[in-house]
Order: C-alpha cells, then sequence, then structure tokens
C-alpha cells in the first residue's frame, strides 16, 4: 500500500514532536519551518529529550520552507498556536489539492473560523496531547511512552465520523507512544480544555506573582482557580457543550477542599515546569487571544461569573495575593 503524504505545519515543541513520533512510526512525513529552526532541522534533525525517561532521539525529518498552491499532501497537520493558525488560513486556502487539514490545537471559538476559508469537508480539529519546549536546538517534552500510550483526541468539524476519519486515526496512531481517539463533539473538548486553563489558571497564577509555586502555597489563589472554573464549565453547559472527557464533570460538584487537595497534587508534580511553566512562558500572546475568546462565550451565556470578573479586575489594578492567604472561607455545599 502506498503511504500517505503529511506535512506538519509548525516546528515548535509540538509540532517537531508529532513529525518526529510520525517519522520514527514509518511514515512519509515533512515539517514545514524557517529561519533559524530550519537550520536547525536541516543541520541536526529533529532532537527531542523525553524529560519523563530522559531518553534522547534523533530523528532526520524532511523539512520544507513553504505551503504554496500546487503542493499535494494527503493530509496537512497544523499545530500552531490559535492566533498563528488563523493567520495561516488565507495561504491555507489557496491550495485546492489538500483536501484534509488537521488542526491539533487550542480552540474556544468553535471551527467556524477554519470552515469558513477552508470548508467543511476539509476541515479535522483535535489536541496534540505533548508538551514541551524548545532549549538550543533540542526539544524538551513529554509525550507518550511505549508502555504509557497518550490518546490524541480529535474528530471532524462537523461531528461526522468518515472513512476519512479513520484513515487520520490510523496515520495518527502509528506515532509510537500513541493512539488516536474520534470524538464525535471535538469542539466541546477544546473549549473544555480551554476552560481549565486559559480564563481560570493562567489569571490565578498571574495573580500570584506569574508563579505556580506561590500559587501552590497561596490556598485562597487555588480557590479563586476552583470557582473561577466552576463559572467557566457553568457557561458552556448553559450554551449546551458537554463537559469533555467526562472525567471533569466531578469539579462542578465536588467540595472544595476535596478540590483544593486535588488540584495542589496536581500543580505540584515536577513535570508541571515542562507541562506548564514554560509553555507560558513563551505563548503569552495565545493565552490572551484565548482569554478573549471564551470572555465571548461568558458574554453570550449570561451566566454570573463573580469570581472571573475579580481575578479580570485584580490582574487590571496590578493586584497580588500575598504568599499564603487564606482569608477566603470555604464552601463545603454548592
Amino acid at each position: 500500500m502506498e503511504k500517505k503524504r503529511i506535512l506538519v505545519i509548525g516546528a515548535g515543541p509540538l509540532g517537531s514532536v508529532l513529525a518526529a513520533r510520525l517519522y520514527q512510526g514509518g511514515q512519509n512525513v515533512s515539517i514545514l519551518a524557517r529561519g533559524e529552526r530550519l537550520k536547525q532541522i536541516q543541520e541536526f534533525g529533529i532532537i527531542l529529550h523525553d524529560v519523563v525517561t530522559d531518553e534522547t532521539s534523533t530523528d532526520p525529518v524532511p523539512v520544507v520552507e513553504m505551503f504554496t498552491p500546487e503542493d499535494q499532501y494527503d493530509l496537512v497537520v497544523i499545530v500552531m498556536r490559535k492566533n498563528h493558525a488563523l493567520a495561516l488560513l488565507p495561504t491555507l486556502e489557496k491550495n485546492q489539492h489538500v483536501k484534509s487539514f488537521l488542526f491539533l490545537g487550542n480552540n474556544a471559538a468553535g471551527p467556524e473560523e477554519l470552515t469558513t476559508q477552508l470548508g467543511t469537508e476539509r476541515v479535522l480539529i483535535g489536541f496534540p496531547n505533548a508538551a514541551g519546549y524548545l532549549e538550543g536546538n533540542v526539544i524538551h517534552c513529554i509525550a507518550g511512552q511505549e508502555n504509557d500510550t497518550a490518546a490524541i483526541p480529535f474528530g471532524e468539524s462537523d461531528g461526522t465520523v468518515k472513512p476519512r476519519t479513520h484513515m487520520v486515526a490510523g496515520i495518527l496512531a502509528s506515532a509510537p507512544g500513541y493512539t488516536a481517539e474520534i470524538y464525535t463533539n471535538m469542539d466541546a473538548w477544546l473549549r473544555t480544555h480551554v476552560a481549565l486553563l486559559f480564563p481560570t489558571l493562567s489569571r490565578a497564577i498571574t495573580v500570584c506573582g506569574h508563579s505556580r509555586l506561590r500559587l501552590l502555597q497561596t490556598r485562597d489563589g487555588l480557590l479563586l482557580y476552583i470557582r473561577s472554573l466552576r463559572e467557566c464549565l457553568s457557561v458552556l453547559k448553559a450554551l449546551g457543550y458537554p463537559i469533555l472527557p467526562k472525567k471533569f464533570r466531578y469539579i462542578s460538584w465536588l467540595p472544595e477542599p476535596l478540590l483544593l487537595w486535588i488540584f495542589k497534587k496536581i500543580f505540584s508534580n515536577e513535570l508541571m515546569e515542562t507541562a506548564m511553566d514554560r509553555h507560558a512562558d513563551a505563548a503569552e500572546s495565545e493565552i490572551l487571544h484565548l482569554q478573549q475568546e471564551f470572555q465571548r462565550l461568558v458574554d453570550q451565556s449570561g451566566i454570573a461569573a463573580p469570581t472571573l470578573d475579580r481575578l479580570i479586575q485584580m490582574i487590571e489594578h496590578g493586584e497580588t495575593l500575598p504568599v499564603g492567604s487564606r482569608s477566603i472561607p470555604l464552601r463545603l455545599f454548592i
């Protein structure tokens, strides 16, 4: 069987991880890169250092400098920050040969911005399910392992499942350490993911001095995160979006003391330096873009969001919580 031709657009940490893993899986994959990153891949290949296993791999993934209207690929995967992916749409639209564009990344506004320019029949959406940062010419990453695979969630922009959907799933699952998980409501999954992080956690960290470690030491900061997150989940439910994956539905009803313990345990994991801290340092423009996208959902829902409002006001006024602040009373019941 002839291998599919695949192009990964986005040579940052997550695009590099996906391209390298697909290459390791025997796929006919190339990656688009520019500037210094282009030179790095041309000279050294894609170098991945797995921070979990401390293993390093080097893969000579073919690299291209541009995507033209004449290019022909069976699948183009865009792994970029949301604001950058939107800026790329006019370039993608000029190519009528490619029938499958898979956008892997954060999105709180839905697929309409993508499908309006490219057509519903050409757009799939999903999330790369990896984390990492570039240091020199090395990507330090958290990615799926052979004995601990990670699922890449994705789906058609219109929620259907087609033969093309299964073809893309097979390509993604060929990457060592990964499986593919088809969703018929990937839009809801992505909106839930944004709610977990950008209008909520990133702001809670900001009012704790831009420090995850200070957040861990400040109960009031964690409470503001939990309450703002509950408000965001209420917004999604009011607008008819299910909370996905389903495991996050517990956030709406568990008592605050238990949620404090859960999130403190999660955010204390040493891997959060790679998964959270380094990403936030490099993605300030995307974080602001996603916060604005979600605020439009809040306004559309009509749901009262006093904790979200408080976080926004604190940031606008330059207020920070004292380290160890515990002045906000706990709520045992919703």
